[in-house]
Order: structure tokens, then C-alpha cells, then sequence
């Protein structure tokens, strides 16, 4: 197995989040690998989908990373599995996810590789 630890994992996850709030296309690209896979509530995204919501700017305002678990895959690949609280720029109230991040390391560099976005069910009845 690899060397890393959960610490190492939510430092490049929070990389991604800070690109989506400064909305910096090009800091998120240059952590996503170029067969990227997400799996969002809205179905299917590539890494140029993850890029081009930034197009008009931070898409996310404010986020925070809570309950990490990291499971380790091989000694090249990790998936994080944590809770993100975040607000979009457009709204007041914050969302809630659970995101499993899948962590791979190619050529000497760690790529974000897959993500499956998965909404916290509603307490409110």
C-alpha cells in the first residue's frame, strides 16, 4: 500500500473545492485525470464538464470536509470517502453530500480519477 495518509487525501480534495471557489478552471483541470468520471445527481460528467461549470465563475462559495475515511485500493490508488457541507454562490443555505473520491497515482503525481456525489437524505419531514 501506499504511504499516505487521510491528512495527504483531504489536502487534494480541498485543492478541487478551492479551484470550484475561486473558479479556476485550470487549477481544477490539473488535478483531474483526462479520463475523469464523476457521478453526480444529475448523472454523468468528464473532467471538461467538471471545468466548464467554472466558465462563469466560483460555483461554490464556501465548503467544508467532515468524517473522512480513506480506504486504501493499492499502493498507487485511495478512495476518500468524507461529508461535504457547502454553499453555492447563488443560494443562503448550505447542501450536504457524501463524496467518494477515488485518488490514483500516475507518472509520480497523485489524478482524482472518480467521484460519486451521493445528496444527505432531508431531515425536515
Amino acid at each position: 500500500m501506499h504511504d499516505r495518509g487521510t491528512t495527504f487525501f483531504i489536502d487534494l480534495e480541498s485543492a478541487v473545492w478551492d479551484a470550484l471557489v475561486r473558479g479556476d478552471a485550470d487549477a481544477d483541470r490539473a488535478l483531474l485525470s483526462e479520463d475523469f468520471i464523476g457521478v453526480f445527481p444529475t448523472g454523468f460528467a468528464n473532467r471538461a464538464d467538471h471545468t466548464d461549470d467554472l466558465a462563469d465563475g466560483p460555483s461554490i462559495a464556501s465548503y467544508a470536509i467532515t468524517d473522512a475515511r480513506l480506504i486504501d485500493v493499492s499502493a498507487d490508488a485511495a478512495l476518500l470517502c468524507y461529508r461535504a457541507e457547502y454553499r453555492q454562490p447563488s443560494k443562503s443555505t448550505a447542501e450536504v453530500m457524501f463524496i467518494s473520491s477515488l485518488w490514483v497515482q500516475r507518472e509520480g503525481r497523485w489524478w482524482n480519477t472518480f467521484s460519486q456525489d451521493t445528496p444527505a437524505a432531508s431531515t425536515s419531514a
